[in-house]
């Protein structure tokens, strides 16, 4: 307890009130709110003043806050952040009750006004990546605030199938609980997205009112699913597959109705589809091309899985395009430009996103299909950088979960000032999160002059592998069927290898001339 200071008995601090004690120097003021305790500076920063301790402790807009009794400033006792003039913060200390007394420690506790401040837009999987490898690099750096569009902490997006599905719960994959925010210091705004930039002032605004000042904003708005705009897309029925809100209207959905579609054929459409074919529905997919994954897939590989998600009880229309939503009070189904019709009581929209830039675009930086960064993951704002879907660099978009870490990684290096690390782009793999199914694919499959194809197949072992190589380097990959050599096939693609001296076995892995018997593989 040496880093501790006992303050005084429980029963001296009344509820809702405070009281001042002279801490390793420090005038600390302590307050008692509910069942919670707090630990601030005493002075109030606005005149230099001892009050804060008899200052009125209430809410403002959800936040327990002090007033200062001289000129009504109020200042979080949570985070110590003034709500009028966030520049005008004071320190925050840590305090415990314990065996009927009040502790507080005040060691290794550096002045706020030593800490830049860092303001995180989005408590998604890249934001919250980038703060984590931040706190790794320079975990004094920054006072760090994270505003967050959902009402609870981060949580692992990618296993959300998984979760409509029954296989994981909610909390399964929650990644930062809120004692993670409490632990590493960071202040966290959930159900409460920004709404403003001020770049002159640096403030960011939030929808409750919440202005608060930074020295670096980083923008981690990710991406937002593409509704289609036909008649109907506003009915109750009709969601998107994006977060855990939309896996609760699909399960209320599933309970109350017999029939769904969903529209879109890539990654996300098909592992919806399953999943509420795995609540019991009767799930008809809607394609706009002949492919299913077109992006992913070539059409050999895409035809063995719409076989296999057939056999499973899946239907698809395709090509199909769908003109409007049926129905008058709710989504009954499904109309196509063909004039043919679909019943449905619950209608998934899951044909792709786009990034969120409205609030970059609005606060004037630069965006064309996302915000644009360079290299360094710095916008035209030297103070704000931005990373994730929401993001636009060297006229790439990005949604896929690798490039993602490696711009959190070189990201967080130079809002730390470590190093000299560039983002130069990240070659991508996919995997079909479908119990049972296995896909994969990586890298560019389109032939091109100098480019050659390499194929196997087995029918026997529903087996498939197409390699394309030009210059002796790999460059794509699509595996259906036995999909363990991925990862070695993605080193290859990463590392631009020369896989010359590996042509024979490239089919069938480093440790193998051929496991497959005469005839297997053949170049076409």
């Amino acid at each position: 307890m040496s880093a501790w200071t006992a303050i005084c008995a429980l029963e001296d601090i009344l509820p809702e009130s405070g009281v001042c004690a002279l801490v390793g120097g420090r005038q600390i003021a302590v307050f008692r709110s509910g069942e919670a305790w707090y630990a601030l500076d005493n002075v109030d920063p606005a005149n230099g003043a001892s009050v804060l301790s008899r200052g009125i402790v209430g809410d403002v807009k959800g936040e327990s806050v002090v007033a200062s009794p001289l000129y009504k400033h109020h200042y979080s006792l949570r985070t110590g952040r003034c709500l009028e003039h966030p520049r005008e913060s004071v320190n925050v200390y840590p305090v415990r009750a314990m065996d009927g007394r009040v502790w507080v420690s005040v060691e290794h506790q550096r002045e706020r006004r030593d800490r830049r401040r860092l303001v995180v837009v989005g408590n998604g999987m890249a934001g919250m990546r980038t703060v984590e490898e931040l706190l790794r690099l320079a975990p004094e750096a920054y006072e760090i605030t994270v505003f967050g569009a959902e009402p609870h902490g981060n949580y692992n997006r990618i296993l959300l199938s998984p979760v409509l599905a029954g296989e994981q719960r909610p909390e399964d994959i929650i990644l930062h609980g809120p004692e993670w925010y409490a632990e590493h210091g960071v202040t966290l705004h959930s159900d409460d997205p920004v709404l403003e930039i001020d770049r002159r002032r640096r403030v960011v605004r939030s929808a409750k009112g919440v202005e608060v000042g930074y020295d670096r904003l980083l923008l981690a708005t990710g991406s937002s699913p593409i509704i289609l705009p036909i008649p109907g897309k506003s009915f109750p029925g009709v969601v998107t597959f994006r977060d855990l809100a939309d896996v609760e209207s699909m399960l209320r959905a599933a309970r109350q109705y017999r029939k769904a579609a969903v529209i879109g054929g890539g990654l996300l459409g098909l592992e919806a589809a399953n999943a509420l074919a795995k609540r019991g529905m009767d799930v008809t997919v809607i394609h706009l091309l002949p492919t299913l994954m077109e992006r992913q897939l070539d059409a050999p590989a895409a035809a063995l899985l719409r076989a296999s998600l057939e056999s499973r009880g899946l239907k698809f229309r395709m090509p199909a395009k769908t003109v409007a939503v049926l129905g008058e009070n709710r989504a009954t189904g499904l109309r196509f430009e063909d004039g043919s019709e679909l019943e449905a009581g619950l209608i998934v929209m899951a044909a792709g996103v786009r990034p969120n830039i409205e609030l970059a675009s609005r606060a004037g930086l630069r965006c064309e299909r996302g915000v644009l960064v360079d290299d360094t993951l710095q916008t035209f704002d030297p103070s704000i950088y931005a990373v994730g879907e929401c993001v636009q660099h060297r006229n790439t978009l990005f949604g896929l979960v690798a490039p993602l870490w490696e711009q959190a990684r070189v990201c967080a290096a130079h809002l730390a000032e470590v190093g000299v690390r560039r983002y130069r782009g990240s070659p991508t793999a996919t995997q079909l999160k479908v119990t049972g199914i296995e896909v994969y694919s990586a890298g560019d499959l389109a032939e091109s002059e100098g480019s050659e194809p390499l194929v196997m197949r087995d029918h026997r072992r529903g087996i498939y592998k197409r390699l394309v190589v030009r210059n002796d380097r790999l460059q794509g990959a699509v595996l259906y069927g036995d999909v363990r050599l991925g990862s070695w096939y993605f080193e290859l693609i990463a590392s631009g290898a020369d896989i010359s001296g590996l042509r024979e076995q490239l089919l069938f892995g480093p440790d193998s001339a051929s496991d497959a018997g005469p005839g297997a593989a053949r170049a076409g």
